[in-house]
């Protein structure tokens, strides 16, 4: 089978401000990775006992191990990038590593990968004629993996094609016989993969403030709304809000992304407060709802 392209850095965007970096058995990326992150943490993980020597020069830290295998020895929720083609072909249980990768992510990381498409041409063409050499590999379908990342607790997943197109009438051929050919699948050997452990709204509002005010604004905001001890609740919502040094725009999108009863939610913290603020936050929250 064709080797893939070395395209996943097409999948890192311009903001992508990656601190923290995992790639797995894709070694290949590392000269790159470096010119564009010059100041991440770069860790690898590889089978490759060469592999440290090769690059000693970009400041990587090695580990020589079969991640397929053996627990990755780092902690978790580190990663602000996991990177590596074709990590889910050669694996027994496709799910425990997509999942595994997820734990070590946080919560605003992702995991860029590729898979090779069990629906291109050239698959099916060597099916036709009894010459399949996958036995040992795992192939997948765009849904399915898409699905299985649902699964693994990515929030978010996008793809791009890699296309190789068919020198003869075969797509044509599937077609006329029944095979869909939804987005020029047929046509598509390799899927790129981005999957984020967050939806990108949700994201942003975990990459501005540290975890411990996150927990504590959304105990406060659920308090208020499901009306536990709602004066002292608001009270301490209010000292939280100052002393975090939060405003109006990003509690709000908080507000929306968290809350479900948003208008007994309001009416409490309107009443209750003695702040101009909780008007504003309430304008904005409808402003979202309207955009939504």
């Amino acid at each position: 089978m064709n080797e893939i392209p070395r395209r996943l850095m097409d999948f890192i965007a311009p903001d992508d401000l990656f601190e923290n970096i995992l790639v797995v058995d894709g070694i290949d990326y590392l000269p790159e990775l470096r010119q564009r992150f010059p100041t991440a943490k770069i860790f690898a993980v590889t089978d490759d006992d060469d592999a440290p020597d090769r690059f000693s020069d970009l400041n990587v830290k090695f580990k020589i191990l079969d991640f397929r295998a053996e627990r990755l020895p780092f902690d978790e929720e580190f990663f602000d990038a996991i990177i590596g083609d074709l990590t889910l072909e050669l694996v027994t249980n496709p799910q425990d590593i997509a999942a595994g990768f997820s734990s070590y992510l946080k919560q605003t990381g992702v995991w860029i990968t590729s898979f090779r498409n069990v629906r291109h041409w050239s698959v099916i063409d060597r099916l036709m004629h009894g010459n399949f050499g996958a036995i040992a590999s795992r192939l997948y379908a765009k849904s399915e993996f898409e699905r299985l990342c649902y699964a693994s607790f990515y929030k978010e997943v996008r793809m791009m094609p890699v296309v190789r197109r068919a020198k003869d009438d075969l797509v044509d051929r599937l077609i006329s016989i029944g095979f869909e050919n939804i987005n020029d699948d047929l046509q598509t050997e390799f899927w790129l993969v981005r999957a984020a452990r967050s939806m990108a709204e949700l994201a942003l509002l975990k990459s501005m403030y540290t975890p411990i005010i996150r927990a504590e604004l959304s105990r406060l905001i659920h308090r208020i709304e499901y009306d536990v001890d709602v004066e002292q609740s608001i009270k301490n919502f209010w000292t939280l809000y100052d002393r975090a040094g939060l405003f109006v725009d990003y509690a709000a999108q908080f507000i929306f992304m968290t809350v479900v009863h948003r208008e007994r939610f309001f009416q409490r913290l309107i009443e209750l407060s003695d702040r101009s603020e909780a008007v504003e936050l309430k304008n904005a929250v409808d402003e979202f709802e309207f955009d939504d």
